[in-house]
């Protein structure tokens, strides 16, 4: 049983439980999980430790220890499985015999591995360790089946111990955003915990996240937006190539993307794409064609490389639909991964009358989740996981001041977009191309984004769970 049948499993059992719960901390949280349920079914229980066993393996120890007292099924069915001695510590030390608070056998300077089946702050943990510690015994790794992500790990590793976590609360809220079995109920607290999760959890740096991205596009671009101080993307929808150049000449240097739509342009040229290009190594910005592919995958494929415009030779990143599903970035793939480019999938849009909805954004994470080679992030309207700090979150729709267009275009500030909605980039287009100093213009939004972006980074931690 894998992780996500693991997950699935706890849903139909009700281990995992939405609603409104009060947890030993004091905290009242949106998620209860009611591990104790499982210890009455060996098969899960068996399924537990193997997970277990699988984050256990890089540590060193020679005891295992239960946190008192649901852990103690797990740890003990690792022991049996593995042949590794187990202790058992009291809550309450017995006031009989030998008074002992750790039973069983060992020496000192033995190093334990402790055992938990969920941890929130850790200190349930700390208990543990503490007590051992009294008999001379090393700790210096937890495993726990489920880490809440509200403080255990820091906590430890303040004590000098490593968390090791089966799995997260995010990790179990995003594969039951896209599971068929949820209830919509269910299913409207999870997408809202996903989106008050993300938007609440403390950034990472661009340099930082640029470190655990396995994608050479994204990682180039987390980069240059350090490098430029600019997080700004500009929608350059002009009609003919003079605009198009005069744009770039301008602007070039404000920027970190131009995203264009490139049939859109009444006198296109090969010639004209080697003049972008130039202009793009120049004032150092990647070029994005906005094609929002949609089809199968022999279509894409030739629409990616092949005709006038021949895309996936100049296009840094490119944009998708995931309506067409895994054989369409299958398609993509093919390409994009032998050329150092990226795609951008659209997972929400900025107009009134869209139909994209929680479901279909959730089901485009999982399946960004399949290709992370070639996905860098998304086009959306709010950052819905923090799961994958390597992704990036484009937002569209954005102006100086909150208003609507005339065909039901709806506009945020820059501030609501990077520091409210959680995005990274603003996606601007007539708000600078329009202005009467577009160059001015362009300055504002860079200067309003970045500042977002810095503030971010100050912004403590809201507990959302």
């Amino acid at each position: 049983m894998n992780k996500k049948e693991l997950i699935l499993h706890f849903y139909k059992l009700g281990v995992i439980k939405f609603g409104c719960f009060m947890l030993k901390s004091g905290q009242e949280s949106s998620v209860y999980l009611n591990i104790r349920e499982v210890i009455s079914s060996p098969e899960l229980v068996r399924a537990i430790a193997n997970l277990m066993w699988g984050e256990i393996n890089p540590c060193k120890f020679d005891l295992l220890c239960g946190v008192p007292y649901t852990a103690l099924p797990f740890a003990t069915c690792l022991s049996l499985q593995h042949n590794v001695p187990l202790i058992m510590r009291r809550k309450e030390k017995k006031a009989y015999g030998t008074k002992q608070q750790i039973e069983g056998i060992f020496q000192e300077n033995q190093r334990c591995l402790i055992i938990e089946d969920v941890t929130t702050s850790g200190s349930s943990v700390l208990e543990t360790i503490a007590d051992i510690k009294k008999y001379n015994l090393a700790v210096s790794d937890v495993v726990t089946l489920i880490d809440r992500e509200q403080g255990a790990a820091s906590n430890l590793q303040q004590n000098d111990c490593q968390l090791h976590a089966v799995m997260t609360i995010t990790e179990i809220l995003t594969t039951l955003a896209t599971a068929t079995i949820v209830n919509d109920i269910d299913r409207e607290h999870i997408n809202k915990l996903l989106t008050l999760k993300a938007n609440n959890t403390p950034r990472l740096s661009f340099t930082e996240r640029a470190a655990l991205s396995q994608n050479n596009l994204t990682k180039q671009l987390l980069l240059l937006m350090e490098e430029k101080q600019s997080n700004l993307v500009l929608s350059a929808d002009v009609s003919s190539a003079t605009e198009l150049l005069d744009l770039i000449k301008l602007l070039g240097q404000e920027i970190v993307v131009l995203k264009t739509h490139i049939d859109m342009l009444n006198d296109f040229t090969p010639e004209l794409i080697q003049q972008v290009i130039e202009l793009a190594k120049k004032q150092k910005f990647l070029l994005f064609e906005d094609r929002k592919f949609a089809d199968i995958g022999n279509t894409v494929r030739h629409q990616y490389q092949d005709g006038i415009y021949k895309i996936a030779s100049w296009a840094d990143i490119i944009s998708a639909h995931s309506l067409a599903g895994r054989t369409m970035l299958q398609a993509l793939a093919t390409i994009a991964s032998q050329q150092n480019r990226g795609v951008l999938l659209i997972a929400q849009m900025s107009n009134v009358s869209n139909l994209l909805d929680q479901e279909y954004y959730s089901k485009t994470l999982a399946l960004a989740a399949e290709f992370p080679e070639i996905v860098s992030g998304f086009v959306v309207q709010k950052k819905f996981t923090d799961s994958h700090p390597q992704w990036l979150y484009m937002r569209p729709g954005v102006h100086l001041e909150d208003n609507n267009d005339n065909f039901g275009q709806q506009y945020v500030t820059p501030q609501q977009a990077i520091i409210g909605d959680g995005c990274d980039m603003i996606i601007v287009g007539r708000g600078i191309i329009a202005a009467q100093n577009p160059l001015l213009a362009a300055q504002q939004y860079r200067q309003l984004a970045w500042q977002a972006y810095q503030d971010s980074l100050a912004s403590g931690p809201v507990n959302v769970l």
